[in-house]
């Protein structure tokens, strides 16, 4: 990787419906060059192109990011099941007080509170969870929160 593919990926991810030719253009190279690159960069999974969408406009007007303290024998079984959670967007193991955390998407407060008690609690080896409510995102790199409306 060099600084033509991090240009490109900088500008992708301004615009991930810019075509070659207008990152061409930008970039100073041909279009060929830019198809190439792309093609590569993908292919040696250094990006991917996905549609990432609002949760709010989705219906999902509560997002929290969650800390969970885990059983240490337990860490990976319980990552890997808050995996599967359609609700769960993001999971990651940590070091720190918390051993996992999570970024859920749900429809109400309510319903939070709910899958928190009801889903996550119900996972052996959860010890402790606590939740921060979102009250603005100003800056997610890498998913939902910045639109510009």
């Amino acid at each position: 990787m060099d600084e033509l593919d991090r240009q490109l990926i900088e500008l992708l991810q301004a615009n991930g419906r810019s075509s070659n030719i207008e990152l061409a253009s930008q970039v100073g190279v041909s279009e060929g060059t830019v198809r190439r690159r792309f093609r590569n960069l993908i292919k040696d999974k250094v990006i991917r192109v996905v549609a990432i969408p609002d949760p709010t406009k989705m219906g999902f007007g509560t997002t929290a990011l969650v800390g969970l303290q885990i059983d240490p024998a337990e860490v990976d079984n319980v990552a890997e099941k808050l995996t599967k959670l359609t609700e769960v967007q993001y999971v990651a193991v940590t070091t720190g007080a918390y051993d996992i955390f999570v970024w859920i998407a749900l429809p109400s407060p309510a319903e939070l509170a709910a899958f928190l008690r009801n889903t996550v609690g119900a996972i052996t080896g959860v010890r402790r969870t606590e939740t921060f409510m979102n009250l603005a995102i100003k800056k997610n790199a890498y998913g939902p929160g910045t639109w510009n409306a």
